[in-house]
């Protein structure tokens, strides 16, 4: 007696055959299994398949099987064995449908009973936003379709929500590929966000459960990935550089030593079509790199060094041709049968590509018009009256229907409703209550995925930033969120790492550097020539305070150059901190450190051009400090830089707030106004000034020594109109009617020798008092180490990256 009965594969497709009284089911991997004879079925229930257990469900099932062979797949002398499996019975190790005994000796894993389904789930799933409407709009306005939904009237109000998802269901499993697909403004990306938990949790409803539990946004963090639409990569790496990079920052160094990081490197290499090219640099529009679609997949390889369980990607074949595209999916489609869940955007994947994907979501104006196998397209537009034509791709079809459902009175909404109807019959429900992971949590999937090899950065050390590598025994941890480390390093490891890379950047571009050090000699050269050859006369003291006003102020505007720095930086610095690479402080902390060899050479570097041709005083040892208070004025000057950076949109907006804010400072530094002289309404200006305190350390330098003298009883006059008189009687005079002035003085015996003006007289003059200049080099420094507290708070505010 022959029924039809249906063979239901592991992609979900159910395709009617003749065959015996039983059902079938096939693995990707591992075979075929022939389970108990069952009830015929109809040609619709071919349609509409109840989905039976997975080779690895049916496995989790057998009871004593290691009494019947060893671990090593070897069988043992028994002839059979008994497999008992909750609604199912399985052929006994004779019948040729398949050999269990055999399938475990190929399958060279080293326990397949543990290989639990991992299973994200997300039903209902709603998320608006608030759009302004105005009812003076010019008729025939252009709106963004993401906006506006066909089926809706506008809405009375000037302000609305406008839902962007609208009740959105399905699930996505390991081993497959879920394609999220729709036209433009459909909703795509919004969706891919909120499963990827981009989307705060208040603006979200519906639920998304991994495993049927609730998963913390850090342990998500941890265990995905996700890879942006745009190849966000620094050019001037090769590409095994970049891969070293993120598995240096991704793969725990309590579990992977350097050789051991390198040799997965080498495999995705293998794995991703890239060994060919891996000691070319990524390239940009100056520097001849990879192609395109070598591009994308070394964006797709940093991301999943760490071999995430779940790998979330936006648009990955935007922009390549075909065969990149059709490679980078065929990429994708391997490390989902490696025990990943992948899940991706696509607009309109060709007829090859579609055949690597399992799972599709098609969506129009954020609601669900499709979900289920891209095999079963023909049959759902079929039934719906608009089969695909002969030789039509199946997916182009559906977005022309889409549009010309569009501008028709009933709009998608007769789609939409087909669509749910379908979808109910269609979803592949379970056989009985058994769940589609098994019962397994995610605490224990975990487990199991580790234990067949999985790279999950589990608790290898403490969490704290200065933790130590001190392994944690799993088995004690009652969590899955707290197996999982937030970040897979210490901080003390990151550091190095991250200023490895940025001088491997530094060093691929001398050009840049040569020009800063150019730069800087050139600005000191003009200024020596300038101020050459000053003396210690009253106006030479006057011509030393404006070189050192000019030289000071001239190291802050030098700095300007470290602004597009982080600007250009900023996407790759979110992308990688978005899944916890690695700690923001970690990225400041190394920031920093590259910065204080580069900003000491140019500090060497105009200390020199200026110190001997100028002519300044204070032998080597003030020489010395020169420099350190030149190299604390840039440090504070790219430090400042550097927090505007964090805070501006682009840089030319940050170019004119740079320059605004240096020319306030120099202003209330103390050497246009003096200290005293300064209003009491910007005194607090002057002391937040960073200029003024290394304007006070040089002056300080320059003037507070021993014996100094700048003016004599014979200078007195100088600086007015009486100085050009000639002869010395007028001198001597003017000496002695000050005598008499100034008898209950110091100048009581003023003489034509006598010093009137020393270094410390100048000092007083000019309100700088208060601190010695090393207090002074100190305030410099402490200047730059606060704005780099505060960049690291702005990264801290600004870094979310999640919509609301």
């Amino acid at each position: 007696m022959s029924s039809t009965t249906t063979e239901i594969s592991s992609e979900g497709m159910g395709v009617p055959v003749e065959a015996s009284n039983a059902v079938t089911v096939s693995d990707r991997e591992h075979g075929s299994i022939l389970l108990a004879p069952r009830a015929s079925t109809s040609f619709k229930s071919a349609l509409v398949p109840c989905r039976l257990p997975t080779l690895g469900e049916v496995l989790k099932k057998v009871r004593n099987v290691g009494s019947s062979f060893d671990m090593s797949g070897s069988k043992s002398n028994s002839s059979s064995f008994d497999m008992s499996v909750s609604g199912v019975a399985m052929a006994g190790p004779g019948d040729k449908v398949v050999d269990v005994l055999d399938e475990i000796e190929s399958m060279n894993q080293s326990d397949i009973r543990k290989h639990p389904s991992i299973v994200l789930q997300f039903h209902s799933l709603t998320y608006t936003v608030k759009q302004k409407n105005s009812r003076s709009a010019v008729p025939g306005m252009c709106q963004n379709s993401a906006m506006v939904n066909p089926t809706q009237s506008p809405p009375p109000s000037t302000s609305s929500r406008v839902p962007l998802l609208d009740q959105i269901s399905g699930e996505a499993r390991d081993g497959e590929i879920l394609a999220i697909m729709g036209p433009s403004g459909s909703g795509k990306s919004t969706l891919i966000d909120a499963l990827a938990q981009r989307i705060v949790p208040e603006s979200l409803a519906g639920t998304i459960t991994l495993n049927g539990e609730q998963v913390s946004n850090s342990l998500l963090k941890s265990i995905s990935a996700y890879v942006m639409q745009d190849d966000l990569l620094f050019p001037m790496l090769t590409v095994e550089e970049t891969l070293m990079f993120a598995a240096k920052v991704r793969l725990p160094s309590s579990s992977h030593s350097v050789a051991r990081k390198r040799e997965r490197v080498g495999q995705l290499l293998l794995q991703l079509g890239l060994h060919g090219v891996a000691h070319t640099i990524i390239g940009d529009e100056d520097h001849r790199g990879v192609s395109g679609g070598e591009r994308r997949r070394v964006s797709i390889g940093i991301d999943i060094i760490h071999d995430p369980l779940l790998l979330f990607l936006d648009e990955p074949t935007s922009g390549l041709d075909s065969t990149s595209a059709f490679l980078v999916i065929k990429t994708l489609q391997k490390i989902a049968r490696a025990g990943s869940i992948v899940i991706l955007t696509i607009h309109q994947p060709s007829y090859r590509i579609l055949g690597l994907l399992d799972r599709l979501i098609i969506l129009a104006f954020g609601q669900k018009i499709y979900g289920g196998p891209p095999s079963e397209l023909n049959s759902f537009y079929a039934a719906f009256g608009r089969p695909v034509p002969e030789h039509e791709n199946s997916t182009e079809h559906g977005l022309d229907l889409i549009q010309e459902l569009q501008s028709s009175p009933t709009g998608i909404q007769p789609l939409v409703e087909f669509s749910r109807v379908w979808g109910e019959g269609n979803d592949g429900a379970e056989c009985g209550p058994k769940s589609p992971f098994g019962g397994m949590d995610v605490r224990g999937a975990l487990i199991a995925s580790i234990a067949r090899g999985k790279l999950v950065a589990t608790r290898g050390y403490n969490d704290g930033d200065g933790g130590g590598d001190v392994m944690v025994d799993l088995a004690t941890l009652d969590s899955a969120s707290s197996m999982v480390a937030k970040f897979a390093n210490p901080m003390w490891r990151e550091v190095p790492v991250l200023t490895w890379r940025s001088l491997i950047n530094f060093s691929r571009t001398p050009s840049l550097f040569l020009v800063r050090v150019g730069c800087i000699l050139g600005t000191g050269f003009l200024i020596a020539t300038v101020y050459w050859g000053l003396d210690h006369s009253p106006l030479g003291v006057q011509e030393r305070i404006g070189f050192f006003a000019l030289a000071m102020s001239a190291t802050y505007y030098a700095c300007a150059d470290a602004l597009p720095v982080f600007i250009m930086e900023r996407n790759i610095f979110m992308r990688e901190t978005a899944h916890n690479a690695y700690r923001k402080s970690s990225y400041v902390l190394a920031h920093a450190l590259i910065y204080i060899p580069v900003l000491g050479t140019m500090a060497l570097a105009f200390s020199i051009s200026v110190w001997w041709a100028v002519g300044l005083a204070g032998g080597s040892a003030g020489f010395g400090f020169f420099v350190l208070i030149t190299w604390a004025s840039f440090w504070a000057g790219n430090s400042f830089v550097t927090l505007l950076s964090a805070l501006m949109p682009n840089v030319m907006i940050g170019y004119m707030l740079v320059m605004a804010w240096l020319a306030y400072f120099l202003l209330l530094s103390g050497y246009f106004v003096t200290t005293d002289r300064i209003p009491k309404y910007w005194i607090w200006f002057h002391y937040m000034s960073p200029i003024k305190y290394p304007f006070d350390a040089v002056l300080i330098n320059e003037f507070d020594r021993d014996g100094s003298c700048f003016q004599r009883g014979s200078e007195i006059l100088f600086g007015t109109p009486l100085a050009e008189v000639q002869g010395a009687g007028l001198i001597d005079g003017m000496l002695g009617y000050l005598r008499g002035a100034l008898a209950n003085t110091s100048y009581a015996q003023l003489s034509p020798e006598t010093c009137v003006l020393t270094g410390h007289d100048i000092l007083v003059s000019r309100g700088i008092v208060l601190f010695s200049k090393w207090v002074n080099l100190g305030i410099t420094i402490s200047f730059g180490m606060f704005y780099r507290t505060l960049f690291y708070i702005v990264l801290r505010m600004s870094g979310k990256n999640r919509r609301h």
